[in-house]
């Protein structure tokens, strides 16, 4: 909102409205050309904005936050203390009720002491019991500060928003978590099984579902990808990430928590990468990102738990590119069976190779080749254990125009069209936890509901 509010001050104080021509001395105005004077009539705004009461507001801000930390601060140290205490308390009762059981066995010296024992937890819960007051006291303090912040921060939107800016940013946020609860419910009600593959492969894909441009709100960064983990820990089952730059070498990840902060920009990861990521087409899965690497030529696995990274060299994979974009040598994929691999070498003349990879030994298990020349295609994917590769058909339409089946290694030429949001994307990319694909289109979020042979439902969207 501040930053927000800030652009509305620059706006307030350069709109000017005027006329221009030649004045006389007497003040008579004539046509331009004759060799006078030349002068300005403008109009100003009567007000300007305070600017003034908004840094006051971010000091405030600052403030608060800052107290906010210390006090915070103090309630753990509270919370260690009431834990002390109660064990020191129950130390007390076992000696009391020892005392008592000896009856006549104890002297006055042992009695003197736990006296004294007693009395000082007394005073030191009596010394946290004022500590708390204080506590509560700075808290409700802050609560009035943070309102009265608040309350300018409000006045101002009101008397210089005059275009609802800020209103119709909080509506367009709104309106697009709407969005995702509903295809959410969408979801719910006719994918029921999701992580089942018993059904006749991909019918249909859905239009294009446009989230927003990119955490850093950048068109330049057109290289990248986004989604969530194929195959999340547990707690962690709403998590997306972003990684995005405007080169093919991509020096970081960041995750957040939820659909929501994933919008607002709210990150709880960032992680960087030395050496970058490369290639656009890596996955999370397990709390682990698989991705290309130029140095060695090959690929990486960095896991966030451990942040623990590790390479390997694909023998025989070669520098070969899909057709949008460059340097997408290695496409990582991941479906409900396991991780996989894409790629193409130079001994097959660039023909399409796909990999089983181990996720714990991060080794190739199984290598397959296919009847599709790499740089004919614009991405791939795998879904069930089929792999399906995509073309472009113009400048509107995507179509999936191959199947290979991992299991079987049958193989068919089919037409699947789907619509291209924007002219390119750096990668396309299953995910099995809700069966969506996730497509980043020069610097957007964009992903596609994906329909099966057996559904239900027809596919009518």
């Amino acid at each position: 909102m501040i930053s927000s509010l800030y652009f509305l001050a620059l706006v307030s104080s350069t709109l000017a409205w005027g006329r221009v021509g030649f004045q006389r001395e007497d003040g008579s105005r004539i046509a331009a050309g004759d060799g006078h004077q030349c002068s300005c009539d403008a109009f100003l705004p009567g007000s300007t904005f305070p600017t003034a009461d908004l840094v006051m507001v971010e000091q405030k801000a600052v403030e608060i936050s800052h107290s906010l930390d210390l006090e915070m601060g103090k309630m753990e140290n509270y919370q260690v203390k009431v834990t002390e205490y109660a064990e020191k308390i129950a130390e007390l009762t076992a000696t009391i009720e020892s005392l008592e059981k000896s009856r006549g066995d104890h002297n006055e010296a042992e009695l003197e002491e736990v006296k004294v024992e007693i009395k000082l937890v007394e005073a030191l819960i009596n010394e946290l019991q004022a500590s708390m007051k204080s506590s509560t006291a700075v808290f409700d303090s802050l609560h009035q500060q943070t309102t009265v912040a608040v309350e300018t921060l409000d006045r101002l939107e009101e008397t210089y928003d005059k275009n609802r800016v800020l209103a119709a940013r909080r509506d367009y946020i709104e309106v697009v978590l709407q969005l995702a609860e509903c295809e959410d419910r969408y979801q719910e009600i006719f994918h029921p099984d999701i992580g089942s593959c018993e059904h006749g492969g991909i019918i249909k894909i859905s239009k294009p579902i446009v989230s927003q441009l990119n955490a850093q709100l950048s068109s330049s960064y057109i290289y990248g990808g986004w989604g969530k983990d194929s195959k999340p820990l547990a707690g962690r089952e709403s998590m997306y990430w972003f990684a995005g730059s405007s080169s093919t070498s991509v020096s970081y990840i960041t995750l957040y928590s939820d659909y929501k902060n994933l919008i607002l920009r709210k990150h709880f990861l960032n992680h960087n990468f030395y050496p970058y990521a490369s290639g656009n087409n890596y996955v999370v899965r397990d709390n682990t990102m698989y991705y290309e690497t130029s140095s060695p030529f090959g690929v990486a696995k960095t896991n966030f738990t451990s942040m623990n990274e590790e390479t390997k060299v694909i023998p025989g994979a070669g520098p070969i590119s899909y057709s949008l974009y460059p340097n997408q040598y290695f496409d990582f994929a991941a479906d409900e069976s396991g991780l996989w691999l894409i790629y193409a070498t130079e001994e097959s003349k660039g023909m399409l190779f796909v990999a089983k990879i181990n996720e714990e030994s991060f080794e190739v298990e199984e290598q397959m080749q296919t009847s599709v020349y790499k740089p004919s295609a614009s991405n791939a994917f795998v879904v069930c254990g089929v792999l399906y590769v995509v073309r472009t058909v113009d400048i509107t339409t995507e179509e999936i125009f191959y199947t290979f089946d991992l299991k079987t290694k049958q193989e068919s030429y089919i037409s699947i069209p789907f619509e291209r949001f924007l002219d390119k994307y750096s990668s396309l990319d299953y995910n099995p936890t809700d069966q969506k694909l996730y497509m980043y289109s020069e610097g957007y979020y964009v992903n596609y509901q994906v329909w099966f042979g057996n559904n239900t439902a027809e596919a009518t969207v």
